[in-house]
C-alpha cells in the first residue's frame, strides 16, 4: 500500500489561531513521511481556506507571539456527499487528490465546537477527534459539566449566564454561595482565553465583559485549593489513560501565555508526584468522563485534586494542543508513545471510526 494522504486542517476564525498554527507545525513535522503525505490546507483569520507549500506555509515560525499563516494564492473548497474528490481548488473547480484522512487541529471555535467536524461528515471524510455531538459539548463548559455531574463526576460549583441574563448577574449573590476568589470564564473558549480571576465586585464587572467578548454565555466558578492534574486519554471504544501530568504555574493562574508563548510560564511535572492508589483513581475517573460525554480518538482531562484527595474534574479538552509544550504529546511521551506513533494511532483511530460509520445503514430497505 502506498503512503496515506493525511490533511492538517489548521489555522481558523479564532482566538487559539496562533496555537493551532503552532499544532500545526509540530504535527507535520512530526508526521513520519515514510507511512503519510502532508496536505496542509491553512484557515486564515477571515475564514478563507488555502492551499499552503510545506515549505512556506508559516510566517515567523519560531516565534509563538508573532507566527502568522503565509496565505496562498489556492483557495480550497469543501464539496458535501461525493465519495471521492471532495475537496476541490476553489479557483476552477480541479479536483485536489483523495485524501485519506483529515487532522483538524484548529482549536477553539468552528474548529473544536462541532462545527468542522459536522462538515467533514457531510463531505464524508475520516477525521481525528470526537464526532460533532461530543465536541460540541466539551466545547460547552456548562453543558459539559451538567453531563459530567449525571454521570457521578465531580465537577466545580458554578453558575452559568447567557447574554440575555447579564443585567441580573449579581456578584453578592454569586460570592455568597461560591465564595471568593472565583473565576468568570466564556463558556465556549478554550487555552484560559477571557478567563479573568477576582476578588471584588469590581474585578468581577470587568472580568464578565472581557468574557463577554468572546462568548454569549459565560460561567462562574468557585476557586478550588488544589494540584492541577491533567491526563490524557486515547481510544475509541477501549480508552487508555496516559500517566498523569501536574502543571506547577509560576504565574496567579495557568494563563494562555503559560500555556502556549512563555516557556517558563508553568513548571510541568511529568509524571505527576502521586501515590499509585491516588493515580490509579485519577486516571479511572478520566475514563469516565471521557465516555461520559461520549468521546472518541482523543482528549485531555484537567482535574483539581484536593488537600483532602477529593478529584474535581475542571474540563475535557477534545482537541489539545500539539506545540512543542503542550501536555497531551508530553504525556504519551513519558508513558511509552513516541509523537510520531501518537499521530498514527490518531490516524488509525479516525480511520477505524469512519469504517464503523459506513457500516450503519442509512436506509429502510
Amino acid at each position: 500500500m502506498g503512503k496515506k494522504k493525511v490533511g492538517i486542517i489548521f489555522g481558523g476564525k479564532s482566538a487559539e489561531h496562533e496555537v493551532s498554527l503552532q499544532s500545526a507545525k509540530n504535527i507535520a513535522d512530526a508526521m513520519n513521511k515514510e507511512l503519510y503525505e502532508v496536505v496542509l490546507i491553512g484557515i486564515d483569520k477571515q475564514g478563507n481556506w488555502h492551499l499552503n507549500d510545506a515549505s512556506s506555509y508559516l510566517l515567523n515560525e519560531e516565534n509563538p507571539k508573532l507566527i502568522e499563516l503565509n496565505k496562498s494564492n489556492e483557495s480550497v473548497a469543501i464539496v458535501p456527499g461525493k465519495d471521492m474528490e471532495q475537496l476541490v481548488k476553489a479557483g476552477d473547480a480541479t479536483p485536489l487528490e483523495q485524501l485519506d484522512v483529515i487532522f483538524p487541529i484548529v482549536h477553539g471555535t468552528l474548529g473544536e465546537d462541532g462545527s468542522l467536524q459536522g462538515m467533514l461528515k457531510l463531505a464524508n471524510l475520516p477525521y481525528v477527534g470526537p464526532n460533532v455531538l461530543s465536541s460540541a459539548i466539551c466545547m460547552d463548559k456548562a453543558i459539559a459539566k451538567i453531563v459530567l455531574k449525571d454521570a457521578g463526576v465531580e465537577v466545580a460549583k458554578g453558575f452559568s449566564f447567557t447574554r440575555a441574563a447579564k443585567a441580573s448577574i449579581s456578584f453578592e449573590k454569586i460570592a455568597e454561595n461560591i465564595g471568593t476568589p472565583l473565576f468568570i470564564k466564556p463558556a465556549n473558549q478554550g487555552s484560559s482565553v477571557g478567563v479573568t480571576k477576582a476578588s471584588t465586585e469590581e474585578e468581577f464587572l470587568a472580568g464578565v465583559e472581557a468574557a463577554f467578548q468572546y462568548d454569549h454565555k459565560i460561567i462562574v466558578e468557585e476557586m478550588i485549593h488544589g494540584r492541577e492534574i491533567e491526563c490524557a486519554v486515547l481510544g475509541n471504544y477501549s480508552p487508555k489513560a496516559s500517566e498523569l501530568g501536574e502543571i506547577l504555574p509560576q504565574s496567579d493562574f495557568y494563563s494562555y501565555e503559560s500555556k502556549y508563548i512563555d516557556e517558563n510560564g508553568a513548571e510541568l511535572s511529568i509524571p505527576a508526584k502521586l501515590d499509585d492508589e491516588m493515580a490509579t483513581k485519577i486516571k479511572a475517573t478520566a475514563i469516565d468522563a471521557f465516555k461520559a460525554l461520549q468521546c472518541e480518538g482523543l482528549a485531555r482531562v484537567d482535574f483539581f485534586l484536593t488537600q483532602e484527595g477529593k478529584i474535581i474534574v475542571n474540563e475535557v479538552n477534545t482537541l489539545p494542543g500539539f506545540t512543542k509544550i503542550s501536555m497531551y504529546p508530553k504525556l504519551w511521551e513519558v508513558s511509552g508513545l513516541a509523537y510520531p506513533e501518537l499521530i498514527s494511532a490518531l490516524i488509525d483511530l479516525a480511520i477505524e471510526r469512519h469504517e464503523g460509520d459506513q457500516q450503519l445503514k442509512s436506509t429502510m430497505w
